[in-house]
């Protein structure tokens, strides 16, 4: 009965849950698991990821880089789960935004005080860094050397223009147009905090991602955007860096921030980082990924060369290598989140068909699923799975339910009802009215159903690579960081082609599935 199935529902929800909750102590535990190491989507993490990896890798420690997981909560998040074990941070993110201290506001709220969080020393900073890593179980395993903290930009030109050379000259202009990068937006130490510290009255403040705004930023299409100090794009394309004269912004030294289980020959590998990265090094990589168009991979490793002594040359895998990967890691994620959706959204629209008073209920939460934003679900899925193939599989399941519930309801409904009394005339049982008559001739619907989402997940799928999934969607964001327009097209027209490819498996399916009489 009804309350038997409920029973047994709480009792998978409290099994996955708890499957959940362990899998990531389980891979921490294991002895032979390769110590995962994450980065941010922006060129420099993923600069630093690379070096992690290859240098633990020359030491002998079995590593792994998953690359472009979002913004620092995000990645500190996995970190906290054990899904990753070390990512490359800055210090100010760590105690302006990641641990900030009782009564210390988080990202999106605005500081209450008018001092400075720049007015910190780097001693204070790493005093009140050191003990709000320790409550939360992490440690700094290694500091890199160099700091990398936020600044403003502008064009040159704008800013001769209009006489403007410090933060606080910004107020004596109201009209100009801010664009920041998402995370800035909502981050203490980003513009909530900056605008109520130096008492900015501009309105038109809009967000988009970092690398798109150097662009929008030589257009004209903004007059304002937030920078980092290694960013080889402001000597590129001349930007004048806004002083910070009332010390606004904290010191953002890099570090590598890692969990404290870790083994101590990992802990001693990472020692070698130690203070090996000053500016002009990191600002030369950078400038070799974003602007000479060379692999983070590459340039990590002629860094780490340096840094042993070895001669190892760079190997990268192949593109066609490389689409191979994506395009496995795009039908898995595809392919098991539709037959998990196929099998539970089909028998939901049978019993929609069934009962007017459960359809409306499983069509109407479905319906609410379908509205959130593909890339909030995703987000929202990580506390619950972590980042990877789980979460993203377990999203693309959710929107997958909705066209295939209601394209079985419908095409049930659809079925004239002097079928129906035939087929009760004949003595058919209900199973076999339903297996028989019913189904045959709902295919197409129901087939239509699958296929719509089927080619919705080949698309949504793509996002999933900014939580660690892989697929198309890893060479898509990588272009879109990198500014090139060739890595964008290897993961676009390859989800295109298949989301074609699979249309017309689902056509020739329809033909053979349905019944002659109902073909013309």
């Amino acid at each position: 009965g009804r309350g038997a199935a409920a029973v047994r529902l709480r009792a998978v929800s409290r099994c996955l849950i708890a499957a959940a909750a362990i899998l990531p102590v389980a891979r921490a535990a294991a002895p032979g698991a390769p110590v995962v190491v994450g980065s941010k989507a922006f060129t420099e993490s993923v600069i630093l990821g690379e070096i992690v990896t290859q240098t633990l890798q020359r030491e002998g420690v079995s590593a792994e880089h998953r690359r472009e997981l979002g913004g620092s909560r995000v990645l500190y998040d996995a970190l906290l789960h054990g899904e990753i074990d070390i990512y490359p941070e800055y210090t100010g993110t760590l105690y302006q935004e990641l641990l900030p201290a009782p009564g210390e506001p988080r990202g999106g709220e605005r500081p209450t005080r008018m001092a400075g969080p720049g007015a910190l020393s780097p001693g204070v900073a790493k005093h009140i860094e050191a003990d709000r890593l320790a409550r939360a179980g992490l440690v700094v395993a290694a500091r890199l050397g160099f700091d990398d903290t936020y600044v403003l930009g502008m064009r040159a030109d704008v800013a001769k223009r209009l006489g403007i050379s410090r933060i606080s000259d910004l107020s004596a202009a109201p009209q100009l147009r801010f664009g920041f990068s998402s995370e800035f937006m909502s981050r203490a130490d980003g513009w909530p905090g900056l605008e109520r510290y130096y008492r900015l009255p501009q309105t038109d403040v809009r967000g988009l991602e970092h690398e798109l705004a150097y662009r929008a930023l030589a257009r004209g299409d903004i007059d304002v955007t937030d920078l980092y100090s290694t960013d080889p794009e402001i000597e590129r394309y001349r930007l004048t860096v806004l002083r910070d004269d009332r010390h606004f912004f904290p010191h953002y030294s890099a570090i590598l921030l890692a969990r404290t289980d870790l083994p101590p020959r990992v802990r001693r590998a990472l020692g070698l980082l130690d203070g090996k990265i000053d500016v002009a090094a990191m600002a030369r990589m950078n400038a070799q990924v974003a602007l000479d168009g060379r692999s983070a991979t590459a340039v990590a490793r002629d860094f780490v060369n340096r840094l042993t002594g070895s001669t190892a040359p760079a190997r990268n895998p192949s593109r066609l290598a490389l689409l191979a990967q994506y395009t496995v890691q795009q039908l898995l994620l595809t392919g098991v989140s539709l037959a998990a959706a196929v099998l539970i959204a089909v028998p939901l629209g049978i019993l929609s068909a069934r009962r007017p008073g459960l359809a409306r209920i499983v069509l109407g939460s479905a319906g609410i699923i379908q509205t959130v934003p593909s890339l909030a679900l995703l987000v929202f899925m990580i506390p619950l799975l972590g980042i990877g193939f789980a979460p993203a599989v377990l999203a693309l399941f959710l929107y997958s339910l909705l066209p295939i519930i209601r394209n079985t309801c419908s095409g049930l409904l659809a079925i004239a009802t002097p079928i129906r009394e035939s087929a009760i005339a004949l003595g058919l049982s209900e199973s076999a009215r339903l297996r028989l008559v019913e189904l045959p001739l709902a295919t197409r619907s129901i087939l239509a159903g699958i296929k719509t989402a089927a080619v919705i997940n080949i698309g949504t799928a793509t996002l999933g690579a900014l939580i660690g999934a892989g697929g198309y969607g890893q060479p898509i964001l990588t272009g879109i960081r990198l500014n090139d327009f060739g890595l964008i097209l290897e993961g676009a027209v390859p989800a295109a082609l298949l989301a074609l490819i699979v249309q017309g498996l689902f056509d020739a399916l329809e033909r053979l599935l349905l019944p002659r009489s109902a073909r013309g």
